[in-house]
């Protein structure tokens, strides 16, 4: 099976050791993407931004790995703060609204805590 590590720049990706995506056979596996613009390495202090900064990375991401958002068949959200969750609905009906892939809210601590939210997704690889 092929394999294909797909990276964003980002400094985090080489100080702890992950991809930001990885293209195994037919599937993409994009890592937990927070807000970051990982160009600037500067994080937005509203959650709605994040969340909008965290699509356009995952997008980004998608594209390298052959695929898009189109393709994607499983989000997981994590948020340490849950309550906030439902500030990001219409950014997630956006860019899912007609897509409508599995998913799954998580509440947890995050590494650094300018960050808001969290997305990780998997999608299928175009033929």
């Amino acid at each position: 099976m092929n394999r294909q590590l797909i990276s964003s720049g980002s400094t985090f990706e080489s100080e702890i050791g992950y991809s930001r995506a990885v293209v195994a056979g037919d599937w993409v596996f994009v890592s937990g993407t927070t807000g970051f613009d990982y160009q600037t390495m500067t994080i937005s202090a509203d959650i709605e931004s994040q969340t909008e900064q965290c699509f356009r990375n995952i997008i980004n991401a998608l594209e390298q790995a052959g695929s898009g958002l189109k393709d994607v068949v499983r989000v997981t959200y994590i948020l340490p703060q849950g309550n906030e969750f439902s500030k990001c609905w219409s950014i997630l009906r956006k860019y899912f609204g007609e897509i409508r892939p599995a998913a799954t809210m998580i509440s947890a601590g995050l590494s650094d805590p300018r960050m808001k939210i969290e997305i990780e997704v998997t999608a299928l690889k175009r033929k």
